[in-house]
This record gives C-alpha cells, sequence and structure tokens, in this order.
C-alpha cells in the first residue's frame, strides 16, 4: 500500500524592529523535498540541503539522530539525499563551516495523513498596507514545485500562482485588508492542502509609531554637558527618520547600525534643552505622509544651582504614601527620583500652578522599596534647576 508523503514546515519568526540587520548574516541552510513526480509525491523522494556558502561538507540529521555526514570532492552550495525505505520523520541538516558546523536548518516534516498539511503565510516587510508600501504574502510549503494559490476571507476566487519550480514558496502582492490564508496543491487535478493559519492585513491611513528610548529609559535627570543618544525604532526597514521637540525638527548628528532605527546624538545638551522629544519616520515612496508621533522621552536638565527643595512624607489610609516637595518658587517643573539597583531615574513629573508637588503611591509592596528623592526645574530662562533634596528612604517588608 504508497504511503502519501506530505510536508510540514516549522519556522522561526520574522525579524523585530530589534534585530540588527545591517551586520547579521545568518549561515542557516534550507531544507526542501522533491519527488519524482508530483502526481505521486511519495515516489523516490530526495530531501535538497541548500547551504549558505559552498562547502564540501554536508549531514542531515532524522528524528534528531545524526545521519553519516557527506564530504564530496569539491565545495558545492547544496546536497542531495535520497530517502530510502521508511521516509516518515522529522528532517533537518546543517552544511559546513571553516570552523565546524553551520546550526541547523528549520524542521521538515515527512508524515502520512491522507491530505497535504498546511503551508506558512507571513507577509512582508509588516500585516498592514498604507499609502506608499508595497506589502507582499508569502506561502512557503515543502515541496518543490507545487501550486500556491492565496485567498482573502470573502472573496470567492484563489489568486493563483504557478508551479514554483525555483523555490518552494510563492509571493503575492496584497493591496486590500483582510484576513488572507494559503494553500498549495501537487498537480492540476490534485485535491488542495490544509489551508495556512490566518494573517489578517489592516489598512492604515498613516504608518503606526514607532518606538523612542534614551538608554532605555523614558526619563533621565541629566547635567548640562551630558553626552544623550536618543533611539528611533520603526517596525519596518528603509525609512526616513525625524527627531522633533514640540513641533520643531531638530537636525542633530545621527548614525545607524541596521536600517529600521537612527541613533539621534544631542551632544553635549544644555539648560534649555529639557522637554518632551519625539520621533516619527515616513516611507521613501511617499514623502507626504509620517507616521504618527511616538510616545514622548522628557529629558530633565539641572545644573543643581537653585535651592534643593523640602522633601517630606505622609503615610495615608491603606498601603498609600504622599510624598510632599516643596520649592521656593512658583510654576517649576518638579521630578519625583526613584533610586534602586536599576540606578537612580525619574519615577514621575508633576506641573503644579504653586509651589507645592504631591506624589501619591498606592497600593504600596516590596517592589516600591527604594531611596525616593525630588528636584525641580524652572521653565523660564535660564532654566536653572535644583540640587536633589534630602533622600526618603522606604523599605517594605513581605507582611
Amino acid at each position: 500500500m504508497s504511503m502519501l508523503v506530505v510536508f510540514l514546515l516549522l519556522w522561526g519568526l520574522p525579524w523585530g524592529p530589534g534585530t540588527e540587520a545591517a551586520t547579521f548574516y545568518d549561515p542557516q541552510p534550507s531544507l526542501w523535498a522533491e519527488s519524482e513526480s508530483l502526481l505521486k509525491p511519495s515516489a523516490n523522494v530526495t530531501l535538497t540541503c541548500q547551504a549558505r556558502l559552498e562547502t564540501p561538507d554536508f549531514q542531515l540529521f532524522k528524528n534528531g539522530v545524526a545521519q553519516e555526514p557527506v564530504h564530496l570532492d569539491s565545495p558545492a552550495i547544496e546536497h542531495q539525499f535520497l530517502l530510502t525505505g521508511d521516509t516518515q520523520g522529522r528532517y533537518r541538516c546543517r552544511s559546513g563551516l571553516s570552523t565546524g558546523w553551520t546550526q541547523l536548518s528549520k524542521l521538515l516534516e515527512l508524515t502520512g495523513p491522507k491530505s497535504l498539511p498546511a503551508p506558512w503565510l507571513s507577509m512582508t516587510p509588516v500585516s498592514w498596507i498604507t499609502p506608499g508600501l508595497n506589502t507582499t504574502a508569502v506561502c512557503r510549503g515543502g515541496l518543490r514545485g507545487v501550486t500556491f494559490l492565496l485567498r482573502r476571507e470573502g472573496d470567492h476566487e484563489f489568486l493563483e500562482v504557478p508551479e514554483a519550480q525555483e523555490d518552494v514558496e510563492a509571493t503575492f502582492p496584497v493591496h486590500r485588508a483582510g484576513n488572507y490564508s494559503c494553500s498549495y496543491r501537487t498537480h492540476g487535478e490534485g485535491a488542495l492542502s490544509e489551508p495556512s493559519a490566518t494573517v489578517t492585513v489592516e489598512e492604515l491611513a498613516a504608518p503606526p509609531p514607532p518606538v523612542l528610548m534614551h538608554r532605555g529609559e523614558s526619563t533621565q535627570v541629566l547635567r548640562p554637558g551630558s553626552e544623550v543618544t536618543l533611539t528611533c525604532m520603526a517596525p519596518l526597514s528603509g525609512v526616513d527618520f525625524q527627531l522633533r521637540r514640540g513641533e520643531k525638527e531638530l537636525l542633530v548628528p545621527r548614525s545607524s547600525t541596521s536600517p529600521d532605527r537612527i541613533f539621534f546624538h544631542l551632544n553635549p545638551v544644555a539648560l534649555g534643552d529639557g522637554g518632551h522629544y519625539t520621533c516619527r519616520y515616513r516611507l521613501h515612496d511617499n514623502q507626504n505622509s509620517w507616521s504618527g508621533d511616538s510616545a514622548p522621552v522628557e529629558l530633565i536638565l539641572s545644573d543643581e544651582t537653585l535651592p534643593a527643595p523640602e522633601f517630606s512624607s505622609e503615610p495615608e489610609s491603606g498601603r498609600a504614601l504622599r510624598l510632599r516637595c516643596l520649592a521656593p518658587l512658583e510654576g517649576a517643573r518638579f521630578a519625583l527620583v526613584r533610586e534602586d539597583g536599576g540606578g537612580r531615574r525619574v519615577h514621575r513629573f508633576q506641573s503644579p500652578a504653586g509651589t507645592e508637588a504631591l506624589f501619591e503611591l498606592h497600593n504600596i509592596s516590596v517592589a516600591d522599596s527604594a531611596n525616593y528623592s525630588c528636584v525641580y526645574v524652572d521653565l523660564k530662562p535660564p532654566f536653572a534647576g535644583s540640587a536633589p533634596s534630602e533622600r526618603l528612604e522606604l523599605r517594605v517588608d513581605e507582611s
């Protein structure tokens, strides 16, 4: 009794904004299956292991067990393994490097159900569409030469791609929002595979906002002359970035290690450089459509020339505490500073109309244990700042 060979690929997650694509090289080989006849996919199955660089060494793994390594007479970019006997199993491969072996390929599973298993569907570069952005659906299977089909929920027709002879994936342009899935078939009269998991594509009037960070913290107390770098990260690569304070664009030195991020260098900062900073980006092909603004990063600078504020605490009912910061001038910007094992950082801000800021801590727990102090800065030129207040130590036990 012949067995229908089916193919299941388990793929990793696509790169996120945190991947430094400009400097990253992935030596992981690719593994796919080919059959002598797509009318009978179980006949004479061959697995192809394709390396990223030419190498004489290849090795196949079946069910986690390494097979005998293959050493070729001359380097090649790929090697084919002909399967004999019982072909069911979970396969990976690796290729040689000058210092050993690459990591294993992604998983390829050959099993024997009566229907073809689902392919894997992804959207590149992102799962949304907006003017100026070319979003593409990528449907990937494990068998070379099949026909791929893409369906949008609610549509009656498939978008069909001819046989992908040179690859095991097909790409489709995506122009409308919706829920998408893809399938494949081995030949014209063959049954469709199980559909892929559904991927939702949204239509956005403008690209979503980026993320702006200052050394991993959204707020810091800085001294004039400090070197400050703000990092702006977009959800896709190859965009134009802009740094702003309020509605004003700031033309400052910048650098980058990856096409999805940029470093803005505010070196050195001076009194008057405090305030809220945001960043945004736009697609290269759409010079008029900026993304939404990032969440703001607030920089507060203090030269410590103003008198230190008075700082006191008042227990409240329940597990609550009121921290009072009193300055000798009105209309200042107050900052509650927390100091613990993670460093010294601004915990909260306030801009009261008078001379006093009240910071309330509710539902106090062990996590609130730290040293607290406060500072204030004058929002009028020359933007002087105070020395820090005396520290108050808060220790909360588990009981």
